[in-house]
């Protein structure tokens, strides 16, 4: 049974409300500002074909054989600013497993992204989603979310929310996906 799109819309709020208030925790508290999503077995993974800080062309089709973690973030999102050294760790640590840790900016120019993502010592692929239709496609207009891929090209979840890439749900979610070959 289908809800109606009002219900799915106050949830969202409440879920957005939510989250943001647990960001504003300190330390521990804030640890858990997250929600996972598996991703539905009817709903078809959406194509991604973006344009790197360089004007690069990326497709996630070329990523094919390779477990993908794409982050939806914004500079002005302070949960995304605190979760952005976790994810390039992450992808330094994963880098020998093939593990591609790519961020999909939300509707910010380039050189804002750039200047940002210099001036932090960010080295992750960043894609930019200008209008912003990527995230609609692939989240439910919550940053940060980041939406976990196999190697078959299949989403397989989203995580709401920031979360500690070296923790151990954070691992537990990342296991099957670089396990699987």
């Amino acid at each position: 049974m289908r809800r109606a799109p009002a219900f799915d819309l106050a949830r969202r709020h409440a879920l957005a409300t939510a989250l943001a208030l647990a960001a504003a925790l300190p330390g521990r508290a804030r640890a858990a500002a997250h929600a996972w999503r598996d991703w539905p077995r009817e709903r078809a993974t959406p194509p991604l074909q973006l344009p790197l800080l360089d004007g690069t062309p990326w497709s996630l089709a070329a990523q094919r054989g390779r477990p993908v973690l794409l982050n939806f973030w914004a500079t002005w999102c302070e949960p995304c600013r605190a979760e952005l050294p976790s994810l390039q760790a992450l992808a330094q640590r994963q880098a020998a497993a093939g593990l591609a840790v790519v961020a999909v900016n939300h509707r910010e120019a380039a050189a804002a992204v750039q200047r940002y993502a210099q001036g932090q010592g960010l080295s992750l692929p960043c894609l930019l989603d200008a209008d912003g239709s990527a995230a609609r496609a692939w989240t439910s207009g919550i940053l940060p979310t980041t939406v976990l891929i196999g190697r078959d090209g299949r989403a397989a979840g989203s995580l709401v929310g920031e979360i500690d890439w070296a923790s151990d749900e954070a691992q537990a979610r990342l296991a099957p996906l670089l396990a699987a070959r």
